[in-house]
């Protein structure tokens, strides 16, 4: 079986600071990474959607953290389809970019302007690569990005464009795993060596992905999303404010199992982030999978 590593998306929320999961004594940015990277082996950066990552951020990500410590990067919304605010993008760009909208899209941009957030993005990145600290960047694809010939090309071509850095997918319209596309996309993904993100999260909406468990690359990544029952609701902690149950973990835990045996390593990621929920779910995750 291959190793199994277990984090949480984010140490930095303020709903886990205010809850006293951190000790008193971790009171900076650099004190709470350095705590949390005690407790897990692996966490999510989900800031780096928001807005690139300048190189000076990630080479203290690296300074603060263990040597064997690995993080997820979640990829930048311009790059995933996602609506992009232009205030997110990098200074000297901007006015370069259409005025007076609230919101961007890579389409947009002029093709040389894509590019060089492409470029500078994955440079940001490096210190975490050549540490050997980066697992791999999270592409999460909207809902509005069906299966289909160009979205399989755009894979790929995300694919190209951060190696050798390695990348990972998640999905958002039902589309690519509904029961007479899963078959396709699972080898589609396989073929071309690239990590399929299992999910769990609440079911019956236009975003829902079955909770299917398949590795498609050496790397198998699962992400927790919860079962709130406001996950349409704009409020990000109302809609990922659930806390699992122990029955819920325990028949998770043998198909992590039994995903592990498909891959030489899998991440676990537990995205419930409302005050301490993650952190107790992933410790809950690391014991049972221990028994």
């Amino acid at each position: 079986m291959g190793k199994i590593l277990v984090g949480t998306a984010s140490w930095t929320d303020r709903t886990l600071i205010d809850s006293g999961w951190y000790p008193p004594e971790a009171k900076t940015a650099e004190q709470r990474l350095q705590y949390y990277a005690r407790q897990f082996p692996l966490v999510e950066v989900d800031a780096t959607y928001y807005a690139p990552p300048s190189a000076t951020a990630v080479r203290a990500w690296v300074a603060r953290s263990p040597a064997h410590f690995t993080f997820n990067i979640k990829a930048f919304s311009l790059l995933t389809g996602h609506p992009t605010r232009p205030a997110a993008l990098y200074a000297d760009l901007r006015d370069r970019v259409p005025s007076g909208r609230r919101n961007l899209y890579a389409r947009d941009l002029a093709d040389d302007i894509v590019d060089e957030v492409w470029t500078r993005f994955l440079a940001a990145l490096r210190p975490l690569a050549d540490a050997g600290k980066l697992g791999a960047i999270l592409f999460q694809f909207p809902q509005w990005f069906p299966i289909g010939a160009a979205n399989k090309r755009y894979l790929l071509e995300c694919q190209d464009r951060c190696a050798p850095l390695p990348v990972c997918v998640e999905f958002r319209n039902r589309t690519w795993m509904e029961e007479r596309n899963q078959h396709e996309t699972l080898d589609f993904l396989a073929s071309y060596a690239l990590p399929y993100v299992c999910v769990d999260m609440p079911q019956g909406y236009p975003t829902s992905i079955p909770p299917v468990v398949a590795a498609t690359a050496d790397l198998a990544v699962v992400r927790f999303h919860g079962h709130s029952d406001k996950w349409t609701s704009k409020d990000i902690h109302e809609r990922f404010g659930y806390r699992y149950s122990d029955d819920e973990l325990h028949a998770w835990a043998p198909r992590l199992r039994q995903l592990a045996e498909k891959a030489d390593t899998t991440h676990v990621l537990m995205n419930n982030c409302y005050t301490d929920y993650a952190q107790t779910n992933a410790r809950q995750l690391i014991d049972l999978l221990a028994d």
